[in-house]
C-alpha cells in the first residue's frame, strides 16, 4: 500500500471515530439540587397577601388588571383572585388605553397620577400597577366600592 493510501485510511477513520463520538448523546447525573430561580420561601416573601392586589418587596401596592379597553364608560367590572377587571373607554392605540387606565386607577383610589405606574403588559391586556403611598386594605377597599358602583 502507498503512503498515500495509508495516509488517507488512517485519517478517514480518524472523522469517522471523531463523528460517532459527537452522534453519541451522553446523558448528565442528575443532582437533588435545583439551579436557578428562587427558593419557596424567597418567592412567598416578595409578596405580603394573595391575590390581585399585593405588597411587594419595596413596599408599592401591586395590582394585576385584566383590562378591557374600548368600553362605553371605565369601570371595575370585577375582583377575582386572578385579576381585577377594568373597563377603559379609551381604544388600545398607542397607549390610549393605557394612560387612560392609570388615570382611572388614580382617581378611584384618590391619588395623584404620578403615584399610580403601569409596571407591566403595556401592550397585552394582563397588566401590573404600581402605587406608592397606600395599603393594600386601602386600595382593595377602595376597588370594591367602585365595583359596587
Amino acid at each position: 500500500m502507498s503512503l498515500f493510501m495509508r495516509n488517507l485510511c488512517f485519517y478517514t477513520n480518524k472523522a469517522l471515530h471523531a463523528h460517532t463520538q459527537l452522534n453519541t448523546v451522553r446523558e448528565m447525573p442528575k443532582s437533588g439540587k435545583k439551579k436557578g430561580g428562587k427558593s419557596e420561601s424567597a418567592k412567598q416573601n416578595d409578596t405580603i397577601t394573595e391575590g390581585p392586589i399585593t405588597l411587594d418587596k419595596s413596599g408599592n401596592v401591586s395590582i394585576k388588571i385584566q383590562a378591557k379597553p374600548g368600553a362605553k364608560h371605565n369601570n371595575v367590572t370585577d375582583i377575582s383572585d386572578e385579576a381585577v377587571g377594568v373597563a377603559i373607554s379609551a381604544p388600545p392605540v398607542e397607549g390610549e388605553a393605557n394612560t387612560e387606565l392609570v388615570k382611572y386607577i388614580a382617581s378611584v383610589l384618590g391619588l395623584r397620577k404620578s403615584d399610580v405606574s403601569l409596571e407591566r403588559g403595556s401592550r397585552s391586556r394582563h397588566k401590573t400597577i404600581l402605587v406608592s403611598g397606600s395599603t393594600v386594605e386601602k386600595v382593595t377597599e377602595k376597588l370594591k366600592a367602585e365595583m359596587e358602583n
